[in-house]
C-alpha cells in the first residue's frame, strides 16, 4: 500500500478545512447553489436526485483494511449504512448531509483518503488493473506509474478547468483488466525488443453518447518521458478541445474531428516544448514511490496447500465453482488472487453494508495481509491469499453473502445507480440488474453458460459501460415508459469492440425475457468450448434477431 508523505497529509487536511469554509458559506446563503457547484465538484460532492452524494477516490483501486473500516464507520455514522463501489474504482455515499461532509473529509484524511478531483472538469481518479502488483502476466507493477500520474495530475494548475472530465487508466499487461481502450488516455506497460520498459499510449477512448475505441498515438513511449508526453496531450486538448458544446468537449471528439495523424502531429509538436519544461521521470522518482509503496511480507506457504484445496474441491462442487470463477493466478507460488463478488443473487451491484465492510476488513487482515483492491467491475479483490487458506476463506465469505461464484459470469452484472439515485438517468438500472440476477440464480447454469458480461446503463452517459458488455442494456425513456435497448458483441482488451444495437428496445416487463432468449440462442448454437463472445463474432446478429423479433425477421437467404 502507498503511504502518504508529510506534504500529502498536510495538503489533504488543509483542503478539507478550505471546503469546510465553503460549505459554511453555502449553508448561510452567502453562496448560491450555482456559485457553490464548482467548489463542491472539485471536492467530490454531487447533487443527485434526492440528496448530495460524496464520491471518494480510491487511487488505482488500492485499499487497506484500516481504510475499509473507516469507510464502514462513515457509512454507519453519516449515511444510511452502506456504500457503493463504482466502475471508476471509487466509493460513493448517497445520503450524507452537506453540513457533515467536511467532517467526513477529515475522517478520510485520518486514513490517507480524500475526494479531491473525483468529479468536475479535471483529471479524475487514476485507475489501474485491479490485479496490479500480483498479476502473473504483468510486465511491471503499474501502481508505481499510476502514483506518478496521480501526483502530477492533482491540482495541476493548467488542467483544473478542462473542456470536460478526463480519465486515465493503466494496465500492466496486454490482458487489459483496466479497460484502457475506453479512456481519454490509456497506458499499457510493455517491454521493447531491447528489454526497455515503456508504454503503448492510447488516446480518445470513451463511452457515453458517442462511444469510441482509443487509438494508438505512441507505439512505445520510454518511461522517463511519461509526464512530458502526457502534458503534451493534455495541453493540445485543453487548447483546442471543444468548449462550445459539452457533448462534443471530450478528446475523443477532437480525435474524430482532426484525424489521428493530425492529432499525433499536434501532440508531437507540443511535446518538443514540454520535454524542455517538464522534467523526465527519474530512477530516483521510481525509488521514492517504491519506498512508499510498502509491499506485504509474504510468510511461508503450506507445501500441502494445493493438495488440500484439490481435496476440498472434489468434495464440494460449490467450492469448485468458486475456485474456477473467483480465483486467479498469482505471481508467487502458493498464493492465489481472490475476487469477492459484490453481486449476490438479487443484490444491488457494487453495494456493501457497513457491517460487511468491517467483516471484509477483518478477513483481509486474516487472509490477504491487510490489503485489497476495488475492481472496475464493482467487486473487491484480495490479492494475497495462500492456496491452503482458500477453503477457509470461502467458508467465511459465505457467512457474509460475499462468496457467490459468479465472477465473469452472467450474475456478475455491472450497473449504474440509474434513476433510483441519479438526476441524469432516464430509467432505472438496479431493479433490472436484480431481476436478471434472479433469473440466472442457479450457479450450475451460470457456469454452463460460461464467461459473459452483462452491463446496464440508465442513460446515454453509459456509467454502466453497456457499450462494452457481451450483452449491453441501455435504458431509454419512451413517453414516460422505461425501455431498454439491447446490444451484443461489446468487449474490452486488445480486441475491444463496441456492441451493436440488435433492434427495437424492450419494455421493463420484457427485458429479462429478452436476455433469456439471447442466452438460449447462444446455448443452442454454440460450438464446443465456444464463448459467448466468440459465438457472436462467428454467428453475427441474425440468429439472435430471429429469436427476439420473430414476427419482423426475414432471412435474407
Amino acid at each position: 500500500m502507498f503511504q502518504y508523505t508529510d506534504f500529502d497529509h498536510r495538503f489533504v487536511r488543509e483542503r478539507a478545512e478550505q471546503f469546510r469554509g465553503q460549505v459554511s458559506r453555502r449553508l448561510s446563503g452567502e453562496l448560491s447553489e450555482e456559485q457553490f457547484k464548482p467548489l463542491r465538484l472539485m471536492n467530490g460532492v454531487y447533487l443527485q436526485l434526492h440528496a448530495y452524494m460524496l464520491r471518494v477516490n480510491i487511487p488505482y483501486g488500492q485499499l487497506s483494511s484500516a481504510q475499509m473500516r473507516k469507510l464502514a464507520h462513515i457509512a454507519r455514522t453519516y449515511d444510511r449504512g452502506y456504500g457503493h463501489f463504482t466502475t471508476r474504482q471509487n466509493v460513493q455515499f448517497n445520503w450524507p448531509k452537506l453540513k457533515d461532509i467536511p467532517d467526513i473529509l477529515n475522517e478520510l484524511a485520518d486514513v490517507e483518503m480524500h475526494a479531491i478531483q473525483s468529479s468536475g472538469n479535471c483529471i479524475r481518479n487514476v485507475t489501474a488493473d485491479h490485479f496490479s502488483g500480483v498479476a502473473a502476466d504483468e510486465v511491471t507493477d503499474p501502481r508505481i506509474y499510476a502514483e506518478i500520474v496521480r501526483r502530477w495530475s492533482t491540482l495541476h494548475p493548467e488542467f483544473t478547468y478542462l473542456p470536460r472530465k478526463f480519465k486515465i487508466a493503466l494496465s500492466g499487461s496486454d490482458a487489459d483488466r483496466a479497460a484502457v481502450y475506453f479512456h481519454d488516455i490509456g497506458l499499457i506497460l510493455q517491454n521493447n525488443d531491447d528489454g526497455e520498459t515503456g508504454f503503448k499510449v492510447l488516446v480518445g477512448g470513451g463511452q457515453g453518447r458517442t462511444p469510441m475505441k482509443g487509438r494508438v498515438v505512441k507505439d512505445f513511449l520510454r518511461w522517463p518521458d511519461l509526464l512530458s508526453y502526457l502534458e503534451a496531450v493534455l495541453r493540445v486538448y485543453n487548447l483546442i478541445g471543444r468548449r462550445d458544446n459539452k457533448y462534443k468537449a471530450r478528446i475523443k471528439i477532437l480525435l474524430h474531428e482532426t484525424g489521428l495523424e493530425e492529432l499525433k502531429a499536434l501532440i508531437d509538436r507540443e511535446w518538443c516544448f514540454t520535454k524542455k519544461t517538464v522534467g523526465p521521470v527519474t530512477e530516483r522518482d521510481i525509488a521514492d514511490i517504491q519506498s512508499r509503496l510498502v509491499l506485504p511480507e509474504y510468510g511461508p506457504v503450506d507445501e500441502g496447500g494445493v493438495a488440500k484445496t484439490e481435496t476440498a474441491k472434489a468434495e464440494n462442487p460449490d467450492f469448485a465453482h468458486w475456485l474456477k470463477s473467483n480465483t486467479h493466478d498469482h505471481k508467487r507460488d502458493g498464493y492465489r488472487i481472490v475476487t469477492l463478488s459484490l453481486k449476490p443473487t438479487g443484490g444491488i451491484p457494487g453495494d456493501l453494508t457497513a457491517d460487511q465492510m468491517d467483516q471484509v476488513a477483518d478477513l483481509a487482515d486474516r487472509f490477504s495481509l491487510g490489503e485489497m483492491a476495488v475492481s472496475h467491475e464493482q467487486n473487491i479483490v484480495f490479492p494475497h491469499v495462500k492456496q491452503s487458506a482458500l477453503f477457509e476463506l470461502w467458508t467465511d465469505l459465505q457467512n457474509i453473502d460475499l462468496a457467490t461464484a459468479n465472477i465473469g459470469r452472467i450474475g456478475d452484472i455491472i450497473s449504474c445507480p440509474g434513476m433510483d439515485y441519479c438526476a441524469l438517468a432516464t430509467t432505472r438500472s438496479i431493479p433490472v440488474a436484480r431481476r436478471i440476477s434472479e433469473n440466472f440464480a442457479e450457479l450450475d447454469r451460470q457456469h454452463d453458460i460460461g464467461e459473459i458480461r452483462v452491463k446496464i446503463s440508465g442513460c446515454i452517459n453509459a456509467c454502466g459501460h453497456h457499450h462494452v458488455g457481451d450483452i449491453g442494456l441501455l435504458g431509454v425513456d419512451r413517453r414516460g415508459e422505461e425501455y431498454y435497448q439491447l446490444s451484443l458483441g461489446g468487449k474490452i482488451g486488445s480486441d475491444s469492440a463496441i456492441g451493436t444495437i440488435i433492434g427495437p428496445a424492450f419494455s421493463t416487463d420484457e427485458v429479462v425475457d429478452a436476455v433469456e432468449a439471447v442466452i438460449e440462442t447462444y446455448l443452442e448454437l454454440r460450438q464446443t468450448d465456444e464463448t459467448f463472445s466468440d459465438a457472436v463474432e462467428r454467428l453475427g446478429l441474425a440468429p439472435f434477431k430471429a429469436r427476439l423479433y420473430p414476427e419482423n425477421f426475414h432471412d435474407a437467404a
